[in-house]
């Protein structure tokens, strides 16, 4: 067993006050911001998003508009604040203010004429692109699955290319890894898209050229009811120094919308959990000198990376993360061989365990669970691990499909349930395999293909896809599902998967193995990719191609979807906080370098502060 050095604690109050508790914060705090967003005909405009920030500081504070156009932050301290308003198809406002006692800042937006592609989260610049006829919508899945791999459709399409540009594109595309790498002059170029790579040249430069577009611009209504009552506060994380970015801080970090979706280049963040005093702990899965592992103060955004030591010299490379039931952080650390960490938060200790020799590390697209019975499991390449804290024992369950004629079936996420049983999927193979403890054994469970109509190609193109299949985590054919990254209910008898280009959930009985799938809605392409279930049974997904995240309600067949202030969010991850009967969800944003929390206000909530403005 390997230690690190230790952690230092410090204490927070990091979930938001609600209802009487407003009138609290608000005597701490110094100042109540408020105001009124109109169009610039005079008519009040809800659900437009505004947003703080006091100048200097990490923290970003978001509230949305009601029916009547009003908005009302939560208290908020001294000092001098930019304040910015939006909505899709506006110009955004812009305005400042020194908070020292309540002020009000009104906004009126001007519609903006022309593109505003830009603007658009990834479902709805996907849903703007058309698809009315067979080759069309064949192209358009293609782009989905396939051309979105490693990134939101929101920051390629907001560009503008001919043919000749876009082909350029391709070539890049089918060519680098996950990680922008050039895979050299011997490797095998990306199929679908080589083999697609005239078509959907023509295709994109007909909807996101520099001539007259078919794309047909697609929205939907803005947050009203509850989605306009959450409160966000997005926490910046430093880039990453020795990735060779232009500055610390980017020009583009998503927070104006007109501004486009930023790079991904230098953002550390990857899983994110709030420990138990709802202090933020986020993993890094990019090669640095110094961060394993980030901690953010929730009430004061302060940040402090912790290393753990790979034999290379190297911070060791963090991707998973889980939270137990006893406030302990376990996450996945590649120290030259993959491993597994514990870090207690109120011990301000980090130890690393090694699974033995001839057993396979953790690794692929590593996701880290705890189960019913208190064990942790964490994927490996070829299935997955369970570890005993007590008896700091690794047992490992192997993929029964993990050799295929074609490859391997790499493991992507896993789960633990509330029998003690583990799950992970094999992604490219839409397989979900169970590891059953009380007989040591593993279960594949084989999800059928997504339908696809008739006419949707041809049969060329069909035997094309089916014998040049190489498994792969970015380059499925048209009718994968591509199980991702899951959570099962620990309360409750599911496990939740999240079909990322299936756009759908998987329903698995834990028992019966039976399974049902739950379509996302529109109007755009939501492709979810990791579940966390919450008390109340219901299932909160990240929606890593949007900016946006969705709450699913199995009892009502309900679909809540809440917007997310920043573009360029890629979310890999969600997690939750649930604690005095209150709810923090956690969304850490890969590519914009964030880390959010969105919290709940009540009707109550609002008219207290509405009251406390004198409106």
């Amino acid at each position: 067993m390997m230690h690190s050095k230790a952690l230092r604690s410090a204490a927070i109050g990091g979930a938001l006050a609600l209802g009487a508790a407003f009138l609290s914060s608000a005597a701490r705090a110094d100042a109540l911001l408020s105001g009124l967003v109109t169009s610039a005909d005079g008519k009040p405009m809800s659900g437009v998003t505004v947003s703080a920030k006091a100048d200097g500081a990490t923290i970003t504070t978001t509230v949305f508009s009601d029916e009547s156009g009003r908005y009302y932050f939560p208290p908020l301290p001294n000092g001098h604040y930019r304040v910015w308003a939006q909505a899709l198809s506006f110009a955004t406002g812009k305005d400042a203010v020194e908070l020292g006692a309540d002020s009000r800042r009104d906004f009126t937006l001007t519609a903006l004429g022309g593109d505003y592609f830009q603007q658009l989260p990834g479902d709805l610049a996907m849903a703007s692109l058309p698809d009315a006829s067979p080759e069309d919508a064949l192209l358009k899945k293609i782009v989905e699955n396939d051309c979105t791999g490693c990134h939101q459709p929101n920051y390629p399409l907001q560009h503008h290319f001919d043919a000749a540009g876009w082909s350029a594109v391709l070539d890049l595309m089918k060519n680098v890894n996950v990680s922008g790498v050039y895979l050299g002059a011997d490797h095998k170029p990306q199929g679908v898209i080589d083999h697609n790579q005239k078509a959907l040249a023509a295709y994109l430069a007909r909807v996101r050229g520099p001539g007259v577009s078919d794309a047909k611009i697609v929205l939907r209504p803005r947050p009203a009811g509850e989605t306009a009552r959450v409160v966000f506060k997005e926490y910046d994380v430093p880039l990453e120094a020795d990735m060779s970015v232009p500055a610390k801080t980017p020009l583009t970090d998503g927070s104006d919308w007109l501004n486009g979706t930023p790079s991904r280049r230098g953002s550390l963040v990857h899983d994110a959990w709030p420990d138990l005093d709802g202090n933020l702990w986020f993993t890094s899965n990019v090669p640095n000198h110094d961060t394993s592992i980030g901690r953010i103060d929730a009430n004061t955004g302060a940040i402090k990376m912790f290393k753990v030591l790979s034999s290379s010299g190297l911070a060791a490379n963090t991707h998973g993360m889980t939270r137990d039931p006893n406030g302990i952080i376990w996450f996945n650390c590649n120290v030259g061989r993959g491993a597994l960490c514990r870090l207690d938060p109120k011990t301000q200790k980090i130890e690393t365990f090694l699974p033995p020799e001839g057993m396979s590390p953790t690794g692929g697209a590593t996701t880290v669970d705890w189960d019913g019975k208190g064990k942790i499991w964490v994927s490996a390449p070829d299935g997955a691990l369970r570890f005993d804290p007590v008896t700091e024992k690794f047992t490992a369950f192997k993929s029964p499909t993990f050799n295929t004629p074609n490859g391997k079936g790499i493991t992507y996420g896993a789960a633990g349930d509330r029998d003690g049983n583990g799950w992970w999927a094999e992604m490219i193979i839409d397989t979900v395999d169970q590891g059953v403890s009380a007989t040591g054994q593993s279960v594949a469970l084989k999800l059928p293909p997504v339908a696809l109509p008739e006419d949707a190609m041809s049969d060329a193109d069909r035997k094309f896809y089916a014998s040049f299949f190489e498994p792969d985590f970015n380059a499925p054919v048209p009718w994968n599902e591509g199980p991702r990254r899951m959570g099962s209910d620990k309360n409750g008898d599911v496990l939740w998967v999240g079909d990322s280009w299936g756009r759908n959930l998987a329903k698995i009985d834990i028992h019966t193995h039976k399974t049902s799938f739950v379509p996302l809605p529109g109007p755009g392409v939501m492709q979810p990719y990791h579940i966390a279930v919450d008390s109340h049974h219901d299932a909160w997904l990240n929606i890593w191609t949007s900016d946006v995240i969705m709450r699913y309600d199995p009892a009502a067949d309900k679909w809540t979807t809440f917007d997310l202030p920043t573009r360029g969010t890629e979310a890999r991850y969600i997690s939750l906080l649930e604690k005095d009967g209150k709810m923090e969800v956690v969304v850490p944003y890969s590519r914009a370098s964030k880390v959010a929390v969105m919290t709940f206000r009540s009707e109550a909530d609002l008219a207290a502060l509405k009251r406390q403005a004198g409106q």
